[in-house]
């Protein structure tokens, strides 16, 4: 058995985790406090929430700096924690895959059980990250072995490129008519607005724009054709929207969301580097709108194999499987 710890902050962890079961050998169980997402194909544990709000002020949540998130009396991460040791005592799974939470990583790990810890990009040398990799079988980077977004711990990566649900999947039709722009939000959180979108718009007549996630509000359960369909994508830099948009090869217009240790700028960053796609700071002024997007479409979408050659699931998957043995 493997368990497989997907936090509940945004959808990529999730989808990370559901692509990695499709291809083990190996019977997982997924451990979050988001319910298992249509697909999983084993055992699920609904984990307490460890973020409910507390009756009264959070107590030395860092433990002096030690951790990221350990809140002294709180009632949600006892119940989390004690849920976790209890799951490893009854099943004493081979591997437990944390992703991410340095807090679980250790749990496992002091019952003397293996831990993969599943990297992100960013700036992760703080002593939370450094304890957490040093104490790890394996870290397993979704990036090529080409790509650097993480700066911090001197470990050895297995890297397996970017990867997604999508992978495999053969390219939807194009729908008819003019150039079409898709903008991706996630739930982990956006600078964006509504107004943004629509100056954008008016900015740049001749093409049409979609939005999915906020601020639009509007969620689909398959965002395939729409993603398939679009010209151009503007898209956050976290790692799930990334693999999406790269298993499709469309162009793309990265604009990085701030996010805790500088994730999405490290991620943006290591694209612009290898010219995967137009990546700009910040939401781009009303008149940078028509060439950022005549920019993207002359990138192309084809260097996106770079990042995501399309068995990085399996490659993962085929990793934890050889580490249980």
């Amino acid at each position: 058995m493997i368990g497989i710890y997907a936090h509940h902050q945004g959808d990529g962890h999730l989808a990370r985790a559901t692509a990695i079961a499709a291809h083990l050998r190996t019977p997982a169980t997924l451990l979050s406090s988001r319910p298992a997402p249509a697909g999983w194909p084993g055992p699920s544990v609904l984990l307490a929430r460890d973020d409910d709000p507390a009756p009264g002020p959070l107590a030395d949540p860092t433990a002096g700096g030690a951790l990221h998130w350990a809140p002294l009396h709180h009632d949600g991460l006892r119940e989390r924690m004690g849920q976790l040791a209890a799951w490893i005592a009854a099943e004493r799974p081979r591997l437990l895959v944390a992703d991410v939470s340095v807090e679980v990583a250790l749990l496992a790990r002091l019952t003397g059980t293996p831990v993969v810890i599943v990297a992100q990009p960013g700036r992760r040398d703080d002593p939370a990250h450094r304890l957490a990799y040093a104490t790890a079988r394996a870290v397993l980077a979704p990036w090529p072995s080409w790509a650097q977004p993480l700066e911090g711990p001197d470990v050895a990566l297995r890297t397996v490129g970017a990867f997604s649900r999508f992978d495999g999947r053969p390219t939807a039709a194009r729908p008819p008519g003019g150039r079409r722009v898709l903008v991706l939000g996630g739930r982990g959180g956006t600078s964006l607005t509504n107004d943004h979108l629509e100056v954008a718009r008016r900015a740049t007549p001749g093409w049409s724009w979609a939005a999915l996630g906020p601020p639009a509000g509007r969620w689909v359960d398959d965002p395939w054709p729409l993603l398939c369909g679009a010209d151009v994508v503007v898209t956050h830099a976290g790692a799930n929207a990334l693999a999406e948009v790269a298993a499709a090869r469309r162009p793309a217009v990265v604009i990085p969301q701030p996010r805790p240790h500088d994730e999405q700028e490290h991620a943006a960053q290591a694209l612009a580097a290898a010219g995967l796609a137009v990546v700009v700071p910040h939401w781009p002024r009303p008149d940078a709108w028509p060439g950022l997007l005549e920019r993207a479409q002359a990138v192309g979408g084809m260097r996106w194999a770079r990042w995501a050659p399309g068995d990085g699931a399996q490659r993962a998957a085929a990793l934890l499987d050889d580490l249980t043995g």
